[in-house]
């Protein structure tokens, strides 16, 4: 079951292209009950299966192609089977708008294959196997559209995925060659010292940079807001469950399980990721506050909270690390909600720029309290979860008592102001502003979307309450797996 497991989209996906039905209701069904039942696969894998290593092919001794799914796994893995069965629900209504929907969720669910093999990748070689995989499979999603903007995003995505690609085969080959293994390992595989540090050092920021463009750090983020120009269920794919998650989720394995925090404390190979990361998040929340098309301003949101848990991460703590798989997980919540609110603008009343959303409050409720709610748990407004998470980045970073410690704390901040600044005036429109008088015209849209997308929209804004609330068990499980690793 464990290693079928990031094949049984990819046969999903094999059997609707052969299929092609010719209703879109077909189409539609086929997918989400695709969906559903990979997602069902996978929580019974998270539960059932042992912390083992499962080698399916040996390339040379010591490179292997090998299946794991050990705690940080299973996080991502629970993670992925709630939000994408969610985001196809939301894409078969959406879809509806949108050319070739059978070829769009074939591509789909072979991105869903991708990132189930992120999940499952027991060793850094087949976690950058995955990582290419998951660039090829998300690629036809960018350009589905096959206007002038899409294929520039896509051009673009391709060209920095790729050269970060041959950043992170380069690290992926000195570990290799350096180790003769490149097995996740409690510790990292360079803990002993027997390789020139410095050599283990600059090794590490190649992968960094590598692994990090799917996180879009600077100065490698340029394809993350052009990539907004796909369909929107696309855009929540890549900004809040797969692409961008992969990133996060590839560098954090690197830190703390290739080459070890002991490794890298300390020395420039920590302090610049965490700088990059620092300004990462201060330019990317700054252009967020000067754009005024709604899905950019999100994506730039993006761009700033991925550095969120770079950051964490890189304070190469296990508080560090909690706080940085804390913000991995509400993030996702928080962002796809936005983007999902942004889609339902569009779909419903064609709105694109935040001038043009103002008085949808009065025309579309149900949307904008949820845009509402989530912008406030995003900025870190308690009890709601996004407060959390920036909580245990500030106390992890004030920890370190250092200055790096403190520039962590003094972004963290500069970045929430700036969150408030680019996201509540957004609503403020909604509520405070006179609407749009097009949007009385006959036959525009004046109401909430339908049950399939405002369904996930409202189920997951209501998560983000219980999560902030009912936080203690997660927060105890996030510990345990930080034990772990470190």
């Amino acid at each position: 079951m464990f290693c079928l497991l990031p094949l049984l989209p990819l046969l999903f996906a094999a059997v609707l292209a052969v299929w092609r039905p010719k209703g879109a209701r077909a189409a539609n069904v086929f997918a989400f009950l695709a969906a559903l039942c990979t997602a069902a696969a996978t929580v019974y894998a998270v539960m059932s299966t042992p912390d083992a290593p499962l080698t399916l092919l040996e390339v040379l001794p010591g490179l292997t192609f090998t299946l794991r799914l050990d705690e940080m796994g299973r996080t991502f893995a629970v993670l992925v089977s709630v939000l994408w069965p969610l985001s196809t629900l939301y894409a078969t209504e959406y879809m509806r708008h949108e050319e070739r929907p059978v070829t769009f969720f074939c591509w789909y669910l072979a991105a869903y294959a991708a990132t189930l093999l992120v999940v499952c990748a027991g060793n850094l070689f087949t976690l950058y196997i995955a990582y290419e995989w998951l660039t090829f499979s998300t690629l036809p999603l960018v350009w589905h559209k096959q206007d002038d903007a899409s294929i520039v995003a896509a051009h673009r995505y391709v060209r920095y995925t790729l050269g970060g690609g041959v950043l992170g085969l380069l690290a992926v080959c000195a570990v290799y060659v350096w180790t003769g293994s490149t097995d996740f390992t409690q510790g990292g595989l360079f803990a002993a010292g027997a390789v020139n540090a410095d050599a283990v050092r600059w090794c590490f920021l190649l992968a960094f940079f590598g692994f990090g463009v799917k996180a879009a750090v600077l100065p490698l983020s340029a394809w993350l807001p052009a990539a907004s120009a796909a369909p929107t269920p696309v855009t929540a794919l890549l900004h809040a469950v797969a692409v961008v998650n992969t990133g996060a989720f590839s560098v954090m394995r690197c830190v703390y399980q290739v080459f070890g925090a002991q490794a890298l404390r300390g020395s420039y190979a920590q302090a610049a990721p965490l700088l990059v990361s620092c300004i990462t998040i201060l330019f990317a929340s700054s252009m967020a506050v000067k754009e005024h098309h709604l899905k950019r301003r999100l994506a730039w949101s993006t761009v700033s909270n991925l550095s969120y848990m770079l950051m964490g991460a890189c304070l190469m703590t296990e508080a560090g690390l909690v706080g940085a798989m804390t913000h991995f997980l509400f993030h996702s919540i928080i962002k796809i909600t936005l983007f999902f609110c942004a889609g339902a603008f569009l779909v419903q009343s064609e709105r694109e720029t935040i001038e043009e959303t103002r008085g949808l409050g009065r025309v579309m409720p149900v949307i904008c309290a949820c845009f509402l709610v989530s912008a406030a748990a995003l900025v870190g407004t308690p009890p709601l979860n996004g407060f959390l998470s920036k909580w245990n980045l500030l106390t992890a970073a004030a920890a370190l008592q250092s200055r790096l410690g403190a520039t962590a704390i003094a972004t963290l901040l500069i970045s929430s102001v700036l969150t408030a600044v680019y996201l509540f005036p957004v609503v403020f429109g909604f509520y405070f502003r006179p609407v749009n008088t097009d949007l009385m015209v006959w036959g525009v849209r004046r109401h909430d979307p339908t049950w399939r997308m405002t369904l996930p929209v409202v189920l997951l804004t209501v998560s983000m309450l219980g999560l902030g609330v009912f936080s203690q068990p997660l927060m105890d499980w996030l510990r345990h797996v930080a034990a772990s690793v470190i």
